[in-house]
């Protein structure tokens, strides 16, 4: 534990900043590039509205607390649950968060120009039913909340308790916006796919 604590505490703040400055400098790149937005919010007041701020409200807070951690002990703030605060769950968390990241991604290298963040009522070129799309309609929420997950067990708290719960149920309704979405632009191509493939696994 000596040496666990202090190595996931650390790797908590660089993770969720490199997090953080790789989706800016991607979202950047391609918007510089290709002249339109990948990052979709949707209508105000709208379900995807309300998601898209609710995450980023909570990435700001997850960013904030691992960066302070490690200069400052705010521990007792976060409710840190001693019981799970053992070196095996710390490092597990790490390597579910390090098995997220490269999955995150895969999957939208895999998507390649049709990845967007949120619903694009423009982008009705593709739909992608391959690869890993053939296994799960939802791959990349999937691997997102192994992410969620990760940061729980590398941080087990009340606080990452109840990230992971909104975290959850955020990506789950969501995952049925989406999904509705991608019914009204697909139509029947669509329905065959949703008989084919599950929504999770």
């Amino acid at each position: 534990m000596d040496v666990a604590e202090p190595l996931v505490r650390y790797f908590l703040g660089v993770f969720f900043l490199m997090i953080g400055l790789q989706f800016t400098g991607r979202t950047l790149g391609l918007y510089d590039r290709m002249k339109f937005s990948f990052i979709h919010y949707g209508r105000k007041g709208s379900a995807p509205w309300w998601h898209r701020h609710t995450f980023n409200i909570f990435r700001t807070l997850i960013l904030g607390v691992c960066l302070l951690r490690v200069v400052s002990d705010i521990d007792p703030w976060l409710g840190v649950v001693e019981a799970l605060y053992v070196a095996p769950v710390l490092l597990l968390g790490m390597l579910c968060l390090l098995a997220s990241f490269t999955l995150v991604n895969y999957l939208q290298g895999y998507m390649h120009e049709d990845w967007r963040s949120g619903i694009d009522p423009d982008q009705r070129k593709h739909l992608l039913t391959e690869g890993p799309y053939a296994r799960s309609r939802n791959p990349l929420f999937l691997a997102i909340m192994l992410g969620q997950l990760g940061f729980f067990l590398a941080l087990p708290s009340v606080f990452s308790a109840v990230c992971l719960t909104t975290g959850v149920l955020v990506i789950t309704r969501q995952a049925r916006v989406e999904e509705k979405a991608l019914a009204e632009m697909f139509g029947e191509a669509y329905e065959a796919y949703r008989q084919r493939a599950p929504r999770w696994l």
